[in-house]
């Protein structure tokens, strides 16, 4: 596959908010946990959609394939669902007299894995290589997954009868986890409003970019600048959860690495070539708290890790914003 020229910072920031703007259109008064689901697919990530039903998590989902013109594909994950339905499996072709294999719905650009602690650990596991390695084994045959891939996965956290909890390693996949939240009053207004207007269910939204566009803005957040003192930083509050006494297994080096991508992709999404304290603060709370186990007794407590990660932000001294990386050219954009 060739190197993809990486778009400027700038021009990433411009294209995302434009692809925003036009998922806005369909998803109402989420501007801000849409940028955090836009910000873990620009990082490369996949984001955990963890939320009661009706609060539109599928409809983001579809509404971002559609403004990023990508492939995709929706998989309703059911107790019953085996991992041959999610990565596909060899059948007999009666006209060859051989075995071919009939690729999975995993092998799309975007896949909606709805509800996916509905499923057994053994077929939330069949998203395990493809998630992290972007392939796909099936009976000893490895099967590459076309770039760009991304897994937006949604939960219902308050159904516990008929449910599997997603297993630590698969959770530590997830970039961030993300929550929409009811809408205010004038919000849910604006969403009946348009559903009258455009008269039918359905809300399409035109392409902004291509897959193709898409690789390139991805590269062009290798081109946001990282001081020193903002990575020591992401280090300390990625230690320091280590460290809470409410906490019995921490964010890994792989939270500081989701820090490091988000802080990036959010600093471009503002239209920066570097990154600032408050870009790391905006980000902590999605990529670390799925990340945190707490002590059994934090439980009866009613301790929430967003609380842990709140009480690690406010402890842990941040960098002077602002300051320039030492590769930095004038004006603060990167040489």
């Amino acid at each position: 596959m060739t190197q993809m020229e990486p778009l400027p910072p700038h021009e990433v920031g411009a294209l995302a908010r434009t692809v925003l703007d036009a998922v806005g259109t369909v998803v109402v008064g989420k501007r801000a946990p849409l940028e955090l689901v836009l910000a873990g697919i620009l990082a490369g990530g996949h984001v955990l959609l963890e939320d009661l039903p009706g609060l539109g998590k599928t409809l983001a989902a579809r509404s971002f394939a559609q403004a990023l013109g990508l492939d995709f594909r929706r998989l309703q994950f059911t107790p019953d669902l085996m991992p041959a339905d999610v990565t596909g499996s060899f059948l007999y072709d009666q006209s060859r007299h051989d075995f071919t294999f009939r690729a999975g719905p995993i092998f799309t650009n975007l896949l909606l894995a709805d509800e996916i602690n509905r499923t057994p650990p053994k077929t939330q596991a069949a998203l395990l290589e493809a998630m992290q390695e972007k392939q796909v084994s099936v009976e000893g045959v490895t099967y590459r997954l076309d770039a760009p891939f991304h897994v937006l996965a949604t939960a219902n956290p308050i159904e516990y009868e008929g449910t599997y909890p997603l297993p630590e390693a698969q959770l530590d996949r997830f970039m961030l986890r993300v929550s929409f939240g009811y809408p205010s009053h004038e919000e849910e207004w604006e969403v009946l409003r348009r559903r009258i207007a455009r008269r039918r269910e359905e809300a399409e939204i035109a392409p902004v970019v291509d897959a193709e566009t898409l690789l390139r803005m991805q590269a062009g957040l290798e081109l946001v600048a990282v001081e020193d003192s903002i990575g020591r930083y992401i280090v300390a509050l990625a230690a320091a959860t280590r460290e809470h006494p409410s906490v019995l297994v921490g964010a890994s080096p792989r939270g500081s690495l989701a820090l490091l991508l988000l802080s990036r992709a959010r600093a471009a999404l503002a239209g920066r070539d570097f990154v600032i304290p408050e870009d790391v603060k905006a980000v902590a709370i999605p990529a670390l708290t799925h990340r945190i186990t707490l002590r059994p007794e934090m439980w009866l407590r009613r301790v929430d890790p967003a609380f842990v990660v709140t009480e690690v932000l406010d402890a842990t001294p941040a960098p002077a914003s602002g300051a320039m990386p030492s590769y930095a050219g004038a004006g603060g954009h990167a040489s």
